[in-house]
């Protein structure tokens, strides 16, 4: 029997990190929609105080392991008995719908049954327009939609896609929802008052609530690997950064096509400069000024760390290979970086009988303490074209129908369909997807999960000892975990720039880690990035710190 995909997928490319997981624009330059509009009238102090819609929490389903606030994710070991959340069909006609799928794309509604009865469950056709992850992918689609004046109702907004001037395009274009969703109001809503007011923060621009927020893991990127292969070498773990080159090293066999490491040069060498314990994007002086990643010792030592693993032929060799988790299956490929520690059940898809192991950061020298980088809890939010009160009103009801929690009806059918059709309960009551639902689900729920999602939970179906091992893995993250003291915060300089200097200073580090230019050669992109925004960045984060954050202390690296 065939396991189900549970939730979204996520690139390691467009995303990197998505939702604040570390290498992301979010965690390296900041760019947060929260605040992003630069409005002259000071849109970042408008923004906090903003009313946030009032929390009510979901509490019809009790998990098997219980979460905590430092951001512990509850875990249900197998799908419990589900209850209606909404009552009615949301929709009395068409709606057109805006956003991107992280898995190979699903046939169109006219060829899935599946998406055919969600817009019968929905009460009308759900028209969603997705974009594939390739290429230019979504911020190409949505810059040509946004010019064409021809907007669909619901468009997804991203973190980290580098979209400029959000907060002017989001006045001229979109409705704002704070009358309907701030306080109280967003209790005619239930499913959108279960999201927590952290996530809500997401779609705050100006004093202006403009969507429903999208939750995602508040862990961040992990090295994941077979159980199997890594067994070769003890596993997946290290004392220090030597073993783990030896390790990448015996692993690696290029005449037989074998490869310790995915080409994903950034995210490789964001897990290094965690060993090295790095900040998160940021980190907090004593005197509250701030230095950030990019300016440290660690991240340089970390380029010539990766450069030592592409010397040694660790990495596999196309740059653009899109079968990695095949390659992980059938032990051509040792790693990857994942959007985060939940992001496993999907190997169980291609075997299962496959075990995967997750690297827990540890220490480059045996000295360093090592970090782990904490994400940003959101995947953005879903913005509602301007339109007249019933119609927003309607679509409201619509986001609220597809953010209902895991445990309610509406949650299965959206990520697992019709029992019977799409798929069929296991033994112990989870759903399990059969053939056709692999075949019509995944492209269809991971666009659906990128617009709209409940709190997120960890949840394997047929695979407790998945989440039980994700349970265990995440409190072992916890003990290292660092946040970017600048979520929340707001800088114009990096909304308008943000992404474009983090583009060189990434294009020089794959360069030097590649061995196409010398380490020496960071110190004008470095003068670059400063220049063209990055100091520019720092004094308008440091002037808009929580004063709140921690101090980050930077560790000493071995020259």
């Amino acid at each position: 029997m065939k396991r189900s995909i549970n939730g979204v997928g996520v690139s390691r490319r467009n995303f990197l990190g998505l939702a604040g997981i570390s290498v992301a624009a979010v965690a390296l330059t900041g760019t947060l929609s929260s605040c992003s509009g630069g409005a002259k009238d000071g849109g970042a102090a408008a923004s906090k105080a903003v009313m946030l819609p009032t929390y009510k929490e979901f509490t019809a389903v009790t998990p098997d392991l219980p979460g905590n606030a430092q951001g512990l994710e509850a875990g249900f070991l197998r799908m419990p008995k589900t209850i209606a959340s909404t009552k009615g069909k949301p929709l009395t006609g068409p709606v057109s719908v805006l956003s991107e799928t992280f898995e190979v794309m699903a046939p169109a509604m006219p060829d899935n049954p599946f998406w055919q009865r969600l817009n019968t469950a929905l009460g009308g056709e759900f028209n969603m327009q997705i974009t594939e992850d390739v290429g230019d992918g979504y911020p190409a689609k949505f810059a040509t939609i946004l010019a064409s004046d021809t907007l669909p109702d619901l468009m997804w907004i991203p973190p980290n896609q580098g979209i400029p001037n959000v907060g002017p395009m989001l006045e001229a274009k979109f409705a704002d929802l704070t009358p309907y969703l701030s306080g109280d109001a967003v209790l005619k809503y239930p499913n959108l008052a279960a999201l927590k007011p952290d996530s809500w923060r997401t779609a705050v621009v100006n004093g202006k609530i403009w969507g429903a927020p999208i939750p995602s893991t508040p862990f961040g990127q992990v090295m994941v690997g077979s159980k199997e292969t890594w067994s070769k070498v003890d596993g997946l773990k290290a004392k220090d950064a030597n073993e783990f080159l030896d390790k990448v090293k015996e692993l690696s066999n290029p005449g037989k096509k074998l490869y310790a490491l995915e080409p994903a040069y950034i995210n490789i060498l964001h897990m290094i400069t965690e060993w090295l314990g790095a900040p998160n994007g940021w980190a907090v002086n004593a005197d509250r000024s701030l230095t950030h990643l990019y300016e440290t010792d660690a991240y340089m030592a970390g380029m010539e760390y990766a450069a030592k693993l592409f010397a040694a032929g660790a990495f596999y060799p196309d740059v653009n290979v899109t079968n990695t988790k095949a390659k992980i299956v059938n032990g051509s490929l040792g790693a990857v970086v994942t959007s985060g520690p939940r992001d496993l059940g999907g190997f169980r898809d291609l075997d299962p009988t496959i075990d995967m192991e997750i690297l827990v950061p540890f220490s480059f020298d045996g000295k360093i303490k090592p970090t782990y980088d904490m994400g940003y809890g959101t995947v953005g939010f879903t913005a509602f074209k301007k339109a007249d009160d019933k119609r927003i009103k309607e679509q409201l009801a619509l986001i609220d129908w597809l953010s209902a929690p895991f445990g309610t009806d509406e949650y299965l059918l959206k990520n697992y369909g019709t029992e019977g059709k799409d798929f069929d309960f296991d033994k112990d009551g989870n759903p399990i997807l059969n053939e056709d639902g692999l075949k019509n689900l995944p492209g269809v729920v991971s666009a659906l999960n990128i617009m709209s999602a409940p709190e997120r939970v960890n949840f394997n179906p047929g695979a407790p000892d998945i989440t039980k091992y994700v349970y265990a893995t995440e409190k072992q993250l916890l003990e290292f975990a660092a946040r970017n003291p600048t979520n929340g915060s707001y800088s114009d300089t990096n909304a308008k720039v943000g992404p474009k200097i983090t583009k060189i200073v990434r294009d020089k580090t794959i360069d030097i880690i590649t061995g196409r230019a010398k380490i020496s050669d960071f110190a004008d992109v470095l003068k670059r990035w400063k220049s063209e925004g990055g100091d520019k960045i720092r004094a308008e984060y440091q002037a808009d710190l929580n004063p709140e954050a921690p101090v980050f202390k930077l560790q000493p690296v071995s020259k």
